[in-house]
Protein backbone atom coordinates (compact mmCIF):
# COMPACT_ATOMS: atom_id res chain seq x y z
CA UNK A 1 0.00 0.00 0.00
CA UNK A 2 1.21 3.55 -0.88
CA UNK A 3 2.63 5.86 2.07
CA UNK A 4 -0.01 8.18 3.35
CA UNK A 5 1.38 11.76 4.46
CA UNK A 6 -0.10 15.19 4.57
CA UNK A 7 0.97 17.78 1.99
CA UNK A 8 -0.01 21.48 2.78
CA UNK A 9 -0.06 25.03 0.59
CA UNK A 10 -1.22 28.46 1.48
CA UNK A 11 -2.03 31.16 -0.53
CA UNK A 12 -2.61 35.08 0.00
CA UNK A 13 -4.82 37.81 -1.23
CA UNK A 14 -3.98 40.79 -3.03
CA UNK A 15 -4.13 42.67 0.05
CA UNK A 16 -1.33 40.69 1.69
CA UNK A 17 1.50 43.14 2.14
CA UNK A 18 3.97 41.48 -0.04
CA UNK A 19 1.01 41.23 -2.94
CA UNK A 20 0.09 44.84 -2.73
CA UNK A 21 4.11 45.22 -3.89
CA UNK A 22 3.75 42.70 -6.45
CA UNK A 23 0.83 44.37 -7.89
CA UNK A 24 2.25 47.41 -7.66
CA UNK A 25 5.18 46.25 -9.27
CA UNK A 26 3.21 44.43 -11.94
CA UNK A 27 1.11 47.65 -12.17
CA UNK A 28 4.47 49.68 -13.62
CA UNK A 29 5.18 46.95 -15.20
CA UNK A 30 1.87 46.58 -17.70
CA UNK A 31 1.94 50.50 -17.96
CA UNK A 32 4.96 50.65 -19.30
CA UNK A 33 4.63 47.83 -22.04
CA UNK A 34 1.29 49.57 -22.84
CA UNK A 35 3.21 52.00 -24.24
CA UNK A 36 6.62 50.61 -25.04
CA UNK A 37 6.54 46.39 -25.83
CA UNK A 38 9.99 47.00 -25.95
CA UNK A 39 10.35 48.38 -22.39
CA UNK A 40 12.92 46.62 -19.77
CA UNK A 41 11.84 46.49 -16.39
CA UNK A 42 13.02 45.32 -13.44
CA UNK A 43 11.10 46.95 -11.02
CA UNK A 44 10.53 46.40 -6.76
CA UNK A 45 8.35 47.83 -4.29
CA UNK A 46 8.44 48.03 -0.46
CA UNK A 47 5.88 48.97 1.54
CA UNK A 48 5.32 49.57 4.88
CA UNK A 49 2.78 52.01 7.55
CA UNK A 50 1.59 54.74 4.95
CA UNK A 51 5.13 54.51 2.79
CA UNK A 52 5.49 53.08 -0.50
CA UNK A 53 9.15 52.53 -2.29
CA UNK A 54 9.49 51.87 -5.66
CA UNK A 55 12.87 50.96 -7.01
CA UNK A 56 14.57 49.51 -9.86
CA UNK A 57 15.79 49.98 -13.60
CA UNK A 58 13.26 50.95 -16.19
CA UNK A 59 14.57 51.75 -19.66
CA UNK A 60 11.03 52.69 -21.43
CA UNK A 61 9.54 55.21 -24.05
CA UNK A 62 6.71 55.03 -22.03
CA UNK A 63 5.35 58.15 -20.38
CA UNK A 64 2.91 58.04 -17.62
CA UNK A 65 2.24 59.48 -13.81
CA UNK A 66 4.09 56.77 -11.33
CA UNK A 67 2.44 57.96 -8.24
CA UNK A 68 -1.06 57.97 -10.22
CA UNK A 69 -0.77 54.38 -10.98
CA UNK A 70 0.45 53.23 -7.51
CA UNK A 71 -2.74 55.01 -6.11
CA UNK A 72 -4.19 53.22 -8.77
CA UNK A 73 -3.29 50.28 -7.56
CA UNK A 74 -3.63 50.25 -3.73
CA UNK A 75 -7.41 51.73 -4.43
CA UNK A 76 -8.45 48.33 -6.67
CA UNK A 77 -6.93 46.19 -3.91
CA UNK A 78 -8.80 48.11 -1.14
CA UNK A 79 -7.00 50.30 0.90
CA UNK A 80 -9.64 52.95 0.63
CA UNK A 81 -11.02 52.71 4.87
CA UNK A 82 -10.49 55.99 6.68
CA UNK A 83 -9.58 53.67 9.92
CA UNK A 84 -6.70 52.55 8.27
CA UNK A 85 -3.23 53.78 8.29
CA UNK A 86 -2.27 52.46 4.48
CA UNK A 87 -4.54 54.25 2.30
CA UNK A 88 -4.26 54.82 -1.33
CA UNK A 89 -4.81 58.53 -1.24
CA UNK A 90 -2.98 59.61 1.63
CA UNK A 91 0.11 57.08 1.71
CA UNK A 92 3.50 58.59 0.97
CA UNK A 93 5.53 58.04 -2.10
CA UNK A 94 8.93 57.55 -3.01
CA UNK A 95 10.82 56.60 -6.14
CA UNK A 96 14.24 55.20 -6.53
CA UNK A 97 14.60 54.34 -10.72
CA UNK A 98 17.24 54.07 -13.31
CA UNK A 99 17.80 52.99 -16.64
CA UNK A 100 19.15 49.61 -17.31
CA UNK A 101 22.68 48.82 -16.72
CA UNK A 102 24.47 49.03 -20.24
CA UNK A 103 26.64 45.92 -19.37
CA UNK A 104 23.29 43.89 -18.57
CA UNK A 105 21.61 44.98 -21.76
CA UNK A 106 24.36 44.79 -24.27
CA UNK A 107 24.42 40.99 -23.50
CA UNK A 108 20.20 41.04 -23.88
CA UNK A 109 20.05 42.56 -27.00
CA UNK A 110 19.99 41.15 -30.25
CA UNK A 111 22.79 42.28 -31.34
CA UNK A 112 26.84 41.75 -30.96
CA UNK A 113 28.93 42.88 -28.76
CA UNK A 114 32.86 42.57 -27.49
CA UNK A 115 33.01 39.83 -25.87
CA UNK A 116 29.09 38.42 -26.39
CA UNK A 117 29.55 34.90 -28.51
CA UNK A 118 25.86 35.52 -30.57
CA UNK A 119 24.21 38.55 -31.97
CA UNK A 120 20.85 37.09 -31.09
CA UNK A 121 18.78 38.68 -27.79
CA UNK A 122 20.46 36.67 -24.71
CA UNK A 123 18.79 35.53 -21.70
CA UNK A 124 18.43 38.76 -18.81
CA UNK A 125 20.70 36.61 -16.41
CA UNK A 126 21.92 33.19 -15.23
CA UNK A 127 19.56 30.63 -13.43
CA UNK A 128 17.14 27.93 -13.25
CA UNK A 129 13.94 27.52 -13.78
CA UNK A 130 11.44 24.71 -13.26
CA UNK A 131 8.13 23.70 -14.84
CA UNK A 132 5.47 21.79 -13.06
CA UNK A 133 2.26 19.84 -13.86
CA UNK A 134 0.15 17.09 -12.05
CA UNK A 135 -2.79 15.00 -12.87
CA UNK A 136 -4.83 16.39 -9.53
CA UNK A 137 -7.35 18.92 -10.42
CA UNK A 138 -8.57 19.87 -14.01
CA UNK A 139 -6.01 22.79 -14.45
CA UNK A 140 -3.39 20.02 -14.42
CA UNK A 141 -2.19 21.63 -10.35
CA UNK A 142 -1.69 20.67 -7.22
CA UNK A 143 -4.77 20.38 -5.03
CA UNK A 144 -3.48 21.96 -2.02
CA UNK A 145 -2.25 25.30 -4.19
CA UNK A 146 -5.56 25.01 -6.43
CA UNK A 147 -7.76 25.07 -3.55
CA UNK A 148 -5.91 27.69 -0.98
CA UNK A 149 -6.06 29.89 -4.18
CA UNK A 150 -9.98 29.71 -4.44
CA UNK A 151 -10.38 30.15 -1.06
CA UNK A 152 -8.68 33.39 -0.88
CA UNK A 153 -10.21 34.34 -4.50
CA UNK A 154 -13.63 33.58 -2.61
CA UNK A 155 -13.31 35.94 0.35
CA UNK A 156 -12.00 38.64 -1.82
CA UNK A 157 -15.53 38.08 -4.10
CA UNK A 158 -17.37 38.54 -0.96
CA UNK A 159 -15.51 41.56 0.02
CA UNK A 160 -15.73 43.30 -3.26
CA UNK A 161 -18.84 42.46 -3.85
CA UNK A 162 -20.31 43.85 -0.55
CA UNK A 163 -21.47 40.31 0.58
CA UNK A 164 -19.94 40.54 3.65
CA UNK A 165 -18.94 44.20 4.44
CA UNK A 166 -16.66 43.24 7.26
CA UNK A 167 -13.67 41.68 5.13
CA UNK A 168 -10.90 43.74 4.65
CA UNK A 169 -8.02 43.40 2.23
CA UNK A 170 -5.34 41.40 3.89
CA UNK A 171 -5.65 37.45 4.23
CA UNK A 172 -4.31 33.91 4.33
CA UNK A 173 -5.19 30.82 3.33
CA UNK A 174 -4.16 27.17 3.72
CA UNK A 175 -5.24 23.67 3.18
CA UNK A 176 -3.37 20.53 4.82
CA UNK A 177 -4.35 17.53 2.54
CA UNK A 178 -4.00 13.95 3.13
CA UNK A 179 -2.35 11.87 0.27
CA UNK A 180 -2.30 7.90 -0.50
CA UNK A 181 1.02 8.15 -2.83
CA UNK A 182 0.02 10.37 -5.23
CA UNK A 183 -2.85 10.72 -4.89
CA UNK A 184 -5.36 12.91 -2.22
CA UNK A 185 -7.84 11.79 -0.14
CA UNK A 186 -9.28 13.80 1.53
CA UNK A 187 -8.76 17.47 3.31
CA UNK A 188 -6.95 17.27 6.89
CA UNK A 189 -7.16 20.87 7.68
CA UNK A 190 -8.11 24.46 6.27
CA UNK A 191 -6.84 27.34 8.08
CA UNK A 192 -8.09 30.81 7.16
CA UNK A 193 -6.65 34.25 8.63
CA UNK A 194 -8.70 37.06 7.37
CA UNK A 195 -8.39 40.74 8.38
CA UNK A 196 -11.95 42.17 9.41
CA UNK A 197 -13.64 45.63 10.94
CA UNK A 198 -12.90 45.82 14.30
CA UNK A 199 -16.55 45.74 15.51
CA UNK A 200 -17.43 42.02 14.26
CA UNK A 201 -17.35 39.12 16.40
CA UNK A 202 -15.02 35.68 16.14
CA UNK A 203 -17.75 33.41 15.96
CA UNK A 204 -19.77 35.42 12.86
CA UNK A 205 -16.72 35.43 11.61
CA UNK A 206 -15.39 31.67 11.97
CA UNK A 207 -19.40 30.24 11.29
CA UNK A 208 -19.53 32.79 8.04
CA UNK A 209 -16.05 32.05 6.69
CA UNK A 210 -16.78 28.17 6.93
CA UNK A 211 -20.14 27.94 5.63
CA UNK A 212 -19.70 30.90 2.52
CA UNK A 213 -15.96 30.24 1.81
CA UNK A 214 -14.98 26.83 2.76
CA UNK A 215 -17.79 24.71 2.25
CA UNK A 216 -18.15 26.94 -1.32
CA UNK A 217 -14.14 25.90 -2.68
CA UNK A 218 -13.88 22.42 -1.00
CA UNK A 219 -15.56 19.23 -2.29
CA UNK A 220 -17.56 17.59 -0.24
CA UNK A 221 -15.95 14.18 -1.41
CA UNK A 222 -12.61 15.42 0.29
CA UNK A 223 -14.01 16.63 3.33
CA UNK A 224 -14.67 14.09 6.38
CA UNK A 225 -15.68 14.06 10.11
CA UNK A 226 -11.81 14.86 11.17
CA UNK A 227 -11.51 17.83 8.97
CA UNK A 228 -9.89 20.43 10.88
CA UNK A 229 -11.27 24.69 10.54
CA UNK A 230 -9.00 26.77 11.87
CA UNK A 231 -10.32 30.49 11.56
CA UNK A 232 -8.81 33.41 12.49
CA UNK A 233 -6.74 30.90 15.21
CA UNK A 234 -5.51 34.49 16.70
CA UNK A 235 -8.65 35.58 17.57
CA UNK A 236 -8.37 39.18 16.63
CA UNK A 237 -7.05 40.66 13.19
CA UNK A 238 -7.74 44.17 12.30
CA UNK A 239 -4.45 45.72 12.26
CA UNK A 240 -3.55 44.02 8.66
CA UNK A 241 -1.31 44.41 5.35
CA UNK A 242 1.45 47.31 5.54
CA UNK A 243 0.23 48.55 8.51
CA UNK A 244 1.04 45.30 10.50
CA UNK A 245 3.82 44.25 8.45
CA UNK A 246 6.40 45.05 5.97
CA UNK A 247 5.52 43.82 2.05
CA UNK A 248 8.32 43.31 -0.65
CA UNK A 249 8.19 42.44 -4.25
CA UNK A 250 8.98 39.11 -4.80
CA UNK A 251 8.87 37.36 -1.33
CA UNK A 252 5.67 35.03 -2.27
CA UNK A 253 7.52 32.87 -4.59
CA UNK A 254 5.82 29.75 -3.30
CA UNK A 255 2.43 31.11 -3.45
CA UNK A 256 3.19 32.13 -7.02
CA UNK A 257 4.19 28.76 -8.71
CA UNK A 258 3.23 25.35 -7.07
CA UNK A 259 2.97 25.48 -3.49
CA UNK A 260 5.78 23.51 -2.61
CA UNK A 261 4.95 20.52 -4.46
CA UNK A 262 7.14 21.72 -7.37
CA UNK A 263 10.76 22.82 -7.26
CA UNK A 264 10.97 26.72 -7.97
CA UNK A 265 15.15 28.04 -9.16
CA UNK A 266 14.31 30.90 -6.96
CA UNK A 267 13.76 33.35 -9.19
CA UNK A 268 10.81 36.21 -8.38
CA UNK A 269 8.24 36.94 -11.47
CA UNK A 270 6.53 40.68 -10.60
CA UNK A 271 7.91 43.61 -11.60
CA UNK A 272 9.87 41.79 -14.48
CA UNK A 273 9.77 42.34 -18.48
CA UNK A 274 10.34 39.00 -20.56
CA UNK A 275 13.58 39.76 -21.38
CA UNK A 276 14.40 38.65 -17.70
CA UNK A 277 13.88 34.58 -17.86
CA UNK A 278 13.56 34.03 -13.84
CA UNK A 279 9.80 35.31 -15.22
CA UNK A 280 9.63 34.42 -19.13
CA UNK A 281 11.23 30.76 -18.74
CA UNK A 282 9.59 29.94 -15.60
CA UNK A 283 6.11 30.48 -17.30
CA UNK A 284 7.78 28.06 -20.70
CA UNK A 285 8.81 25.52 -18.34
CA UNK A 286 4.66 25.39 -16.63
CA UNK A 287 3.51 25.13 -20.48
CA UNK A 288 5.91 22.07 -21.41
CA UNK A 289 4.90 20.47 -18.10
CA UNK A 290 1.46 21.39 -18.48
CA UNK A 291 0.95 20.02 -22.20
CA UNK A 292 2.87 16.54 -21.48
CA UNK A 293 0.82 15.90 -18.41
CA UNK A 294 -2.50 16.81 -20.45
CA UNK A 295 -0.31 14.77 -23.94
CA UNK A 296 -0.82 11.49 -21.44
CA UNK A 297 2.81 10.85 -21.47
CA UNK A 298 2.80 10.95 -17.51
CA UNK A 299 0.61 11.91 -14.58
CA UNK A 300 3.38 14.06 -12.83
CA UNK A 301 5.85 16.18 -14.60
CA UNK A 302 8.75 18.21 -13.79
CA UNK A 303 10.52 20.30 -16.19
CA UNK A 304 14.23 22.08 -15.38
CA UNK A 305 16.44 24.55 -17.35
CA UNK A 306 19.24 26.71 -16.29
CA UNK A 307 20.80 30.11 -18.62
CA UNK A 308 23.72 32.06 -18.53
CA UNK A 309 23.61 35.96 -18.66
CA UNK A 310 24.00 36.83 -22.81
CA UNK A 311 23.73 33.34 -23.89
CA UNK A 312 20.51 32.12 -26.41
CA UNK A 313 20.57 28.71 -25.35
CA UNK A 314 19.67 26.99 -22.28
CA UNK A 315 23.01 25.18 -20.73
CA UNK A 316 20.85 22.66 -20.06
CA UNK A 317 17.77 20.75 -20.07
CA UNK A 318 15.92 17.85 -17.72
CA UNK A 319 13.01 15.83 -17.08
CA UNK A 320 11.61 14.28 -14.38
CA UNK A 321 8.34 12.00 -14.35
CA UNK A 322 8.52 10.58 -10.98
CA UNK A 323 7.17 7.12 -12.06
CA UNK A 324 4.63 7.81 -13.76
CA UNK A 325 5.19 8.43 -17.34
CA UNK A 326 3.78 5.79 -20.01
CA UNK A 327 6.98 6.17 -22.22
CA UNK A 328 10.33 6.20 -21.19
CA UNK A 329 11.61 9.67 -20.21
CA UNK A 330 14.43 9.56 -22.59
CA UNK A 331 11.81 10.04 -25.22
CA UNK A 332 9.67 12.73 -23.51
CA UNK A 333 13.03 14.96 -23.46
CA UNK A 334 13.71 14.01 -26.89
CA UNK A 335 9.76 15.13 -28.17
CA UNK A 336 10.32 18.16 -26.24
CA UNK A 337 13.64 19.09 -27.82
CA UNK A 338 11.77 18.96 -30.85
CA UNK A 339 8.23 20.92 -30.16
CA UNK A 340 9.34 23.32 -28.05
CA UNK A 341 12.37 26.16 -28.48
CA UNK A 342 14.00 27.89 -25.21
CA UNK A 343 16.13 30.83 -26.57
CA UNK A 344 14.33 33.73 -24.60
CA UNK A 345 13.71 35.59 -27.99
CA UNK A 346 11.81 32.21 -29.37
CA UNK A 347 9.60 32.29 -25.76
CA UNK A 348 8.63 35.64 -25.41
CA UNK A 349 7.52 35.00 -29.40
CA UNK A 350 5.93 31.79 -28.28
CA UNK A 351 4.07 32.97 -25.65
CA UNK A 352 3.08 36.49 -26.85
CA UNK A 353 5.08 38.09 -23.57
CA UNK A 354 5.55 41.59 -24.80
CA UNK A 355 1.93 42.82 -24.14
CA UNK A 356 0.28 44.53 -20.55
CA UNK A 357 -0.78 41.43 -19.31
CA UNK A 358 1.02 40.81 -16.02
CA UNK A 359 -1.56 42.30 -13.55
CA UNK A 360 -3.48 39.33 -14.27
CA UNK A 361 -1.22 36.70 -13.15
CA UNK A 362 -0.07 38.78 -9.79
CA UNK A 363 -2.71 37.03 -7.36
CA UNK A 364 -4.39 33.53 -7.13
CA UNK A 365 -0.85 32.04 -8.54
CA UNK A 366 0.30 32.65 -11.85
CA UNK A 367 0.06 28.67 -12.89
CA UNK A 368 -2.81 27.36 -13.39
CA UNK A 369 -5.81 29.78 -14.20
CA UNK A 370 -7.44 28.85 -17.23
CA UNK A 371 -10.01 32.15 -17.02
CA UNK A 372 -8.04 33.54 -19.93
CA UNK A 373 -6.03 31.92 -22.28
CA UNK A 374 -5.62 34.26 -25.04
CA UNK A 375 -3.07 36.17 -22.10
CA UNK A 376 -1.99 33.36 -20.18
CA UNK A 377 -0.42 31.35 -23.07
CA UNK A 378 1.44 29.19 -20.64
CA UNK A 379 -1.59 27.50 -19.42
CA UNK A 380 -2.36 26.39 -23.26
CA UNK A 381 -2.06 22.75 -24.05
CA UNK A 382 -2.03 23.23 -27.85
CA UNK A 383 1.48 21.14 -28.23
CA UNK A 384 0.16 18.15 -26.68
CA UNK A 385 -0.60 16.07 -29.71
CA UNK A 386 2.84 16.97 -31.06
CA UNK A 387 4.90 15.73 -28.32
CA UNK A 388 2.00 12.57 -28.03
CA UNK A 389 2.95 11.81 -31.46
CA UNK A 390 6.77 11.58 -31.19
CA UNK A 391 7.10 10.23 -28.04
CA UNK A 392 4.81 7.22 -28.80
Amino acid sequence: MARRYIFSSESVTEGHPDKVCDTISDRILDACLAQDPQSRVACETLAKGNVVVVAGEITTNARFDYIDEIRSAIREIGYVYEDSLFQADTCLVMQALSRQSRDIAQGVDARAAEGKETAEQGAGDQGLMFGFAVRETPELMPAPIALSHQLGRELTHLRKSGELPWLRPDAKTQVSIEYEGYHPVRVNTVVISTQHAPDVKHKEIRETVIERVVRKVIPPALIDAQTRYLINPTGRFVIGGPEGDSGLTGRKIIVDTYGGMGRHGGGAFSGKDPSKVDRSAAYMGRYVAKNVVAAGLADRCEVQFAYAIGYPDPVSLSVDTFGTSTVAEEKIESAIKQVFNFKPAAIIKELRLLRPIYSKTTNYGHFGREDDLDALTWERTDKADALRQLAS
